[in-house]
């Protein structure tokens, strides 16, 4: 499928070697990261012109727009490139839970840290 992405923009991404850019949605306004997911070409394209996020499904190997069945939606207000272009940033409203499991955020486990040695 070729994707109606705008050419600047897609050349700026540096994908996986399954054509694949890490995507992190954050939640306006706090700044909490929810999830972590993939995007193909397409999916930022749709992400861009509908600002609902869309995704790409590396076990489906297809397109889901989040909160399509859940209604768990993720509403886009800016997108943003780091600065290698392998990763895109999602500024979202949240509405519902952003995990699979039922949690607001997917980054809810805290690994604790071990006292820093003395010195």
């Amino acid at each position: 499928m070729t994707s109606a992405l705008d050419p600047a923009i897609a050349a700026r991404l540096k994908r996986t070697a399954d054509g694949l850019v890490c995507a992190v949605a954050q939640q306006r306004g706090t700044g909490e990261v929810l999830m972590v997911a993939w995007m193909d070409d397409e999916a930022l394209h749709r992400t861009l012109t509908t600002r609902r996020a869309t995704y790409f499904s590396r076990s489906r190997q297809q397109l889901w727009v989040k909160g399509e069945t859940s209604g768990h939606t993720q509403y886009v207000h800016e997108v943003r490139l780091d600065c290698d272009g392998d990763t895109v940033l999602l500024t979202v409203d949240q509405v519902g839970n952003a995990c699979h499991t039922g949690a607001h955020t997917c980054f809810d486990d805290t690994v604790l840290l071990p006292e820093p040695a003395a010195s």
